[in-house]
């Protein structure tokens, strides 16, 4: 049986997938599904090294932002258990040089200085200013879902996240190599991962699906959940249509 492995990004939790799980469980569920946490974990390698161990079987993994850089660290040390990968509003690129890269490492850690003597909601009230496309930022219900869910983190787990993201890998060279159903998908207006890194990503992936959102930033699945929703959906049947016969599961 597959196990569905949800992998949020950078302080984020089960928020972030709670319209896909619904959609996919509308009578309580039949498959496996596993939200990973990572906690204080401040490595990559580290958050996939513990869904490898917590989990069992084939897998098929779907990560948002940073958690699509956990799924692609799991596809490094474990493709023969991966049976679907889903990389939504991510990269593969490690920390620029130069100028690029200390400025990048300078915004963090002043969102980091925020949250530790403000409080993650102020930190996270001002970060959403740049995740969310613009003409939605006066969307209360969406923006007051965000800042929670970072305010229900806290400003240790934010650190180690931080030093995880700041010492990522190169994972460039995995796409060429991966071989199972893959769905590469952002918001068309991310401003932080955008639309043409994606292109890229998916022109490198053999036989990948790419879904560009339209009107929609960084926080894709919960921007537009209809919409990331049934490309899931979508993914989850291709990746059940290619598994093995004795890995497949009705997701």
């Amino acid at each position: 049986m597959t196990t569905l492995v949800l992998v949020p990004g950078l302080v984020c939790d089960a928020a972030v997938w709670r319209h896909f799980v619904t959609a996919l469980h509308p009578n309580g569920g039949v498959a496996e599904v596993v939200i990973a946490d990572h906690r204080a974990l401040d490595s990559l390698g580290a958050m996939a090294d513990r869904i490898l161990a917590d989990t069992r079987g084939p897998l098929a993994i779907a990560g948002h932002s940073m958690g699509g850089r956990v799924a692609l660290e799991a596809w490094r040390r474990a493709p023969g258990r991966i049976t679907g990968l889903a990389l939504l509003d991510t990269g593969t690129h490690p920390l620029a040089p130069g100028d690029a890269g200390a400025r990048e490492t300078a915004g963090r850690h002043e969102l980091l200085d925020l949250a530790r003597t403000r409080g993650m909601a102020a930190m996270a009230e001002r970060w959403v200013q740049g995740m969310v496309w613009k003409p939605r930022l006066g969307d209360t219900a969406l923006i007051d879902a965000v800042i929670a869910m970072f305010a229900r983190s806290n400003a240790d787990v934010f650190a180690a996240q931080i030093r995880a993201l700041l010492a990522r890998p190169d994972a460039g060279a995995l796409l060429p190599g991966i071989r199972v159903p893959t769905l590469v998908l952002c918001g068309a207006d991310d401003a932080w991962a955008p639309a043409d890194r994606h292109r890229e990503m998916a022109a490198r992936i053999p036989g990948a699906t790419l879904t560009l959102v339209p009107d929609c930033g960084h926080m894709c699945t919960m921007e537009r959940p209809e919409a990331v929703t049934r490309a899931l959906l979508d993914w989850c049947s291709l990746v059940i249509r290619h598994a093995p016969s004795d890995a497949r599961a009705q997701l």
